[in-house]
């Protein structure tokens, strides 16, 4: 459990791949998290979690040196959640894989604006989405909606243009 930040894109995933920064990857989501982003997206071709490492964490929020204190948030939100003790160290296992070498928040923020504005141009309007969960994500909700934000505020705002559980979708 973290946050994860999903793509929807027109594009293929070759094509999503072949755009990312060193240390991003792209992994297909579930067929029922695709599903759900189409209905906000019809012309989603590809649905995938944008992850440093094990998750997304390292690009909404600025990791504590202090792996016990960086951990902590996510420890209250699992005890919230009910979940076993075993998932809980499965979950800050996955949390603790990071792109070698680790990079700066600030690193990541801007590498995923920049990411974000050379995929409006090349592929037009893009949905992405911010939860925080399971990696195996819980389909959202039906009437859910997106706020649409320019390129432009994304790079303005590199730290707030994402918002948790609302969909975001980027025009040029």
């Amino acid at each position: 459990m973290c946050f994860f930040l999903t793509i929807a894109t027109p594009l293929t995933l070759s094509e999503v791949r072949s755009m990312l920064p060193a240390g991003l990857t792209a992994q297909p989501v579930s067929a029922v998290e695709a599903a759900a982003l189409r209905r906000l997206f019809p012309a989603t071709g590809t649905a995938a979690a944008l992850l440093v490492g094990g998750c997304s964490c390292d690009l909404v929020r600025e990791r504590n040196p202090d792996s016990r204190e960086d951990e902590r948030l996510l420890r209250e939100r699992y005890f919230r959640l009910s979940l076993t003790r075993e998932r809980i160290i499965r979950e800050l296992e996955r949390h603790r894989r990071r792109s070698s070498p680790a990079q700066s928040f600030e690193h990541w923020s801007r590498a995923l604006a920049s990411f974000v504005a050379e995929h409006a141009r090349n592929a037009g309007p893009t949905l992405y989405h911010l939860r925080f969960g399971l990696a195996e994500a819980a389909p959202l909700p039906k009437e859910a909606s997106a706020v649409t934000r320019s390129t432009a505020e994304v790079r303005a705002r590199l730290h707030g243009w994402l918002e948790e559980d609302r969909p975001v979708m980027v025009v040029r």
